[in-house]
């Protein structure tokens, strides 16, 4: 068993809060486990009674019957025979047509404390907190963290470069960190793709001619960490595949792929100007697994996929994460100006802190090192300024109040962005 102490600490403690708690994240990262086993076994821990856990796999087909609402609210107030705390269960909830009736319905049951997951962004994390009008809490979760996927049994008999290697490689859905071969995983991974998390998005937008999506999720793969938009992608269509598809079109395919959390999009910030770039902007792989068996494992640039790992772990220590942006104007030979774009891999808010973090997968040289540190030393305000690397390096901090760590140390101590001193 693989522990997520804190996703389960997560439930705990919204328990009773008079809100539907919602659990979204991409299929196969662990929702239903984390509902139904450990969250469950930590309420039987505290001696709730086994028939006041209501557990409900709206997926399965042998409780198809349960997906029409009535039946389900039926079912459900079958259970609830005296005054004790219920706890409500209810797995891939958006299969149940009007769910929203359904979970209203409960919000004034005293109780009743309503626990649902799904894995569409569009019918649960929009519609319904719109529909609760605050009485909904959402709780997002991703696929393990490189710390949980160390918990798995024989990682940590793997050398520190071989659990990075095959996390970024295999990416972190439980299922398949829990495989024993390559091959395995693999073969998991690109069925998974396409038979789950694509064949969803076509049947729920009824995309009949579905080749230009397809193609969209492999430029989309190939390029991580590049800036794009729906108008320079439909430019691609058409010089490279001769496709004619609009930019309203791929922009539909992009909002499918982020509402199925496959995806997601971070934005661009002038970090001088203090204001967002429309466009373009980045799009990370929810899961750097599925990402390579989308491409059949080739395109394995370490550089970028670090860079979208670094992202997806600031995602899941809840920061908000943008593409930064930084000017400066240089003097040029025939006494012009010119002024120059520098970009900052990521400008992270979390409350009153931000940080400025640049992925550098290798800073073995002074002409490197001064090409990750230009767009920093630009930055004039107080914030943490953060160089991650892959090389094994001890923490330290330079003469420029800038601080460099190993990208094992960031993604294994929980406080590698703050001072050690300080906890």
């Amino acid at each position: 068993m693989i522990k997520r102490d804190y996703l389960l600490n997560n439930l705990m403690i919204r328990r009773h809060n008079n809100m539907i708690k919602v659990i979204t994240g991409i299929r196969r990262c662990g929702k239903s486990y984390l509902l139904f086993n450990l969250f469950a076994n930590a309420l039987l821990a505290e001696g709730v009674k086994e028939d006041h856990i209501i557990k409900i796999n709206l997926e399965d087909r042998r409780r198809k019957n349960l997906r029409d609402p009535d039946t389900l609210l039926q079912f459900i107030d079958s259970k609830l025979v005296d005054s004790d705390m219920y706890y409500i269960l209810l797995d891939e909830v958006q299969y149940v047509k009007e769910f929203e009736d359904v979970l209203n319905s409960y919000l004034h049951v005293p109780n009743a404390d309503v626990y649902v997951t799904g894995s569409n962004a569009r019918f649960l994390s929009k519609d319904v907190i719109t529909e609760f009008r605050g009485r909904g809490d959402e709780i997002h979760i991703h696929s393990l963290s490189f710390a949980e996927f160390l918990d798995a049994p024989q990682k940590n008999a793997l050398p520190r470069e071989g659990q990075l290697l095959e996390y970024i490689t295999y990416g972190g859905l439980p299922q398949v960190v829990l495989m024993e071969t390559e091959q395995e995983k693999r073969s998991y991974l690109r069925s998974l793709f396409t038979h789950t998390y694509l064949k969803d998005i076509k049947e729920r937008h009824n995309i009949k001619l579905d080749g230009d999506l397809e193609e969209l999720v492999n430029i989309l793969a190939s390029s991580i960490g590049g800036l794009t938009n729906p108008h320079k992608l439909a430019n691609t269509f058409k010089s490279v595949k001769g496709s004619v598809i609009t930019q309203d079109t791929i922009k539909k395919y992009l909002d499918y792929l982020q509402d199925a959390f496959l995806v997601e999009k971070s934005l661009r910030y002038d970090i001088k100007g203090k204001q967002y770039i429309d466009t373009p902007s980045k799009y990370y792989f929810e899961d750097l697994g599925l990402r390579n068996a989308r491409l059949n494992f080739r395109q394995m640039e370490e550089t970028h996929l670090m860079e979208n790992l670094i992202y997806n772990e600031l995602r899941r220590r809840g920061m908000d994460v943008d593409v930064g942006e930084i000017t400066e104007t240089v003097a040029k030979p025939d006494s012009k100006y010119e002024r120059r774009h520098l970009e900052v891999d990521f400008v992270c808010n979390q409350g009153f802190r931000r940080y400025y973090i640049q992925s550098a997968y290798r800073i073995d040289d002074d002409d490197k090192r001064e090409q990750e540190l230009r767009s920093l030393r630009k930055i004039n305000d107080s914030f943490r300024k953060v160089v991650i690397t892959w090389d094994s390096i001890p923490r330290y901090q330079n003469d420029d109040g800038i601080s460099f760590v190993s990208l094992y140390d960031f993604l294994t101590n929980p406080f590698s962005l703050t001072d050690y001193e300080t906890h």
